[in-house]
């Protein structure tokens, strides 16, 4: 078997764990806030967007950490970028695919009811943070004490927003939950009470998850940098747009399997809630451990213009969101910005 088959055959096994892990976790991760007693939001928004998160933030950490030279550190910057630009874009145009594709079969149609005081709360956290941050690229990085308290600004909003979540009333009610696919594992407490699993269990069903969908998209991105480079595809592109692609499956999974079972608040929150995640956490290891190169300058405008194409998308989508109605087809805006970066990459790379 060739080099490229063995690519594909990955490719296509990485791509079944992810699906299995999401499936597990959409559903075990549901379990858990009602175990906790915790809010739709902060399931959605904090929970799964973390816990799916993993998988891009783990490019950009190593790459700055561990990578070692200019190189390496621009890979990573380039992550870090690349990661609420798909979420903001290419995320929400396929969660808007989705709804368009179930609305035959959904009473409300291609209509999202949503819970607006949730996602316009997370919404407006991510443009504050991101702003934030990347206006912290302006500052030379010799002021490194000015970006050490740019960096716990953005922790310290992190921070606040996880409580506010955490203190939200609307609880998850156990009647709406699929049964947990792991329960049988736990037969003692299978048999004391079928409807309701034990915790333990339920954690162990995350675990699962959670190792799914970490090492399904660690395999998913090798397999795809490896036929991108036997493609001769640019390293530029790669960093800025493939890697992303396949590091925020999880979140594209978790919506459209959210979707399907008539959760619109959970399915936009896992979104949302990454990009908060992603706007303050792993920017501050760029902004404390790249320093030289989260610099906007001529060699960087290309990373940075995704930021600038990320706020644009939420705002196409989210600016006129009046009442606690969301049409699937608003979200389908995020693909035209998608596609119009998509452009730009491309001038930029015929230009050199």
């Amino acid at each position: 078997m060739t080099d490229g088959l063995l690519d594909l055959v990955a490719l296509g096994v990485a791509l079944v764990v992810i699906l299995v892990g999401a499936e597990l976790f959409t559903n075990g991760i549901e379990w858990f806030g009602h175990k906790l007693d915790l809010a739709e939001g902060a399931v959605g928004s904090v929970l799964a967007a973390v816990g799916t998160a993993l998988p891009e933030t783990m490019i950009p950490t190593v790459a700055i950490l561990f990578g070692g030279g200019a190189a390496a550190e621009a890979i990573g910057v380039g992550a870090v970028l690349g990661a609420p630009f798909m979420l903001a874009t290419l995320a929400m145009f396929v969660t808007g695919v989705a709804v368009i594709v179930a609305g035959r079969s959904r009473p409300t149609g291609d209509r999202m009811i949503v819970a607006r005081d949730v996602l316009g709360h997370d919404v407006r956290v991510f443009a504050v943070a991101y702003a934030i941050a990347i206006a912290s690229a302006l500052l030379p990085s010799e002021l490194l004490a000015v970006r050490l308290g740019v960096a716990a600004v953005l922790l310290a909003i992190y921070v606040w927003y996880v409580k506010e979540h955490l203190e939200a009333e609307e609880r998850i009610e156990g009647a709406t939950l699929a049964p947990l696919r792991f329960r049988h594992l736990d037969r003692r407490g299978h048999r004391r009470n079928p409807a309701v699993p034990r915790l333990r269990i339920v954690g162990v069903q995350v675990g699962v998850a959670l190792a799914c969908i970490v090492g399904g998209a660690v395999l998913f991105v090798e397999a795809v940098e490896a036929i991108a480079r036997a493609v001769a595809v640019p390293e530029a592109l790669l960093a800025l747009v493939i890697a992303p692609i396949a590091t925020e499956l999880p979140e594209k999974f978790n919506s459209v399997l959210w979707i399907r079972a008539g959760k619109d608040t959970l399915a936009l929150g896992n979104i949302t809630g990454a990009m908060v995640f992603q706007a303050t956490i792993p920017t501050v290891i760029a902004i404390v451990f790249a320093s030289s190169t989260w610099v906007l300058g001529a060699g960087s405008a290309l990373a940075f213009a995704s930021a600038a194409m990320a706020f644009l998308s939420a705002g196409l989508i989210f600016g006129p969101f009046g009442g606690s109605q969301l049409h699937g087809r608003r979200l389908l805006l995020g693909g035209l910005v998608y596609v119009g970066y998509l452009v730009l990459v491309g001038l930029a790379l015929v230009g050199g």
